[in-house]
């Protein structure tokens, strides 16, 4: 008898298969003529609607579990490597502070008052930047009475952008890094190397790659591109240790004669509302 039921399931199946796949071929063979019934082709889009549906269902939930666990192993990957990134801030923040109070003890016993790498800061807001010298100049809501001098240098965000050349009683003028007056601004600078610097000067800077150019550099053996470049403190119009960008390549002269380093500036020449003036705590440098 158990054998008989366990037949009879199985000729059901069988025969649910059977009408299945001949409602399929007649839905196929009758779908573009007119004069059938559209409730046969109703019915047949249903039963192909519930078969299909209960055979996509377990796939569209596994891949919906497998989408789901990719982004919970990458929310997982990202919060591990910030995490790892934090702990290296702790430590660099630590060492910084540790180098930070040798460096005073060492000046007290040194009875030194002051080195290139000393200063103060002053925030200030840009007042207006005029459209024919854009490259060239900007004024500053900062002057004599925030103690601004001539010549202090001015940063924007990350980098260097230039000195300042005018100081009225509430406000500045800046001439940019970026101008096409060679003759005055110009910084001392170095590349920070692994076994020793390399020094010149930021002379100018080019419109066409929007590249600064230092030059007078002393040798060019061992510059690589992406090495930082800092101010050198040399002439002793600016402290040491302002970032000013990173090497991007290397180019001679038209002669043939002189290399030229190109730096990709660190600081956005184009637009910036908002700067930072640098003053020396060096006396008699302004």
């Amino acid at each position: 008898m158990q054998k008989f039921f366990s037949n009879k399931k199985l000729i059901i199946l069988m025969i649910l298969i059977i009408v299945t796949f001949g409602l399929l071929a007649v839905t196929v063979n009758i779908r573009d003529k007119k004069s059938t019934p559209p409730v046969v082709q109703q019915v047949g889009n249903d039963v192909v609607s519930v078969v299909g549906g209960v055979f996509a269902y377990p796939t569209n939930a596994v891949k919906n579990a497998t989408s789901e666990f990719s982004d919970l192993y990458n929310t997982y990957s990202e919060n591990k490597r910030l995490k790892t990134r934090i702990d290296e801030l702790a430590q660099n923040q630590a060492k910084l502070e540790v180098v930070q109070d040798e460096n005073k003890k060492l000046k007290q016993e040194l009875k030194l008052n002051g080195t290139l790498t000393d200063y103060s800061t002053v925030n200030a807001s840009v007042l207006s930047r005029s459209p024919s010298s854009w490259q060239n100049y900007l004024t500053i809501n900062r002057g004599q009475t925030s103690g601004i001098k001539k010549n202090m240098p001015v940063m924007s965000g990350k980098g260097l952008i230039g000195r300042i050349v005018e100081v009225d009683k509430v406000s500045s003028k800046v001439e940019l890094i970026s101008t096409n007056n060679e003759l005055n601004d110009k910084f001392a600078a170095e590349i920070l190397g692994d076994n020793k610097n390399v020094t010149g000067v930021v002379s100018r800077y080019d419109s066409s790659t929007g590249d600064l150019v230092m030059e007078n550099v002393n040798s060019t053996k061992d510059i690589k591109k992406g090495q930082s470049v800092i101010t050198s403190g040399l002439g002793g119009l600016t402290p040491r240790g302002l970032y000013i960008g990173k090497v991007y390549g290397i180019k001679k002269d038209n002669y043939g004669m002189t290399n030229s380093v190109y730096i990709t500036p660190a600081a956005e020449m184009r637009n910036f509302t908002v700067v930072t003036v640098i003053k020396s705590s060096v006396h008699g440098e302004n």
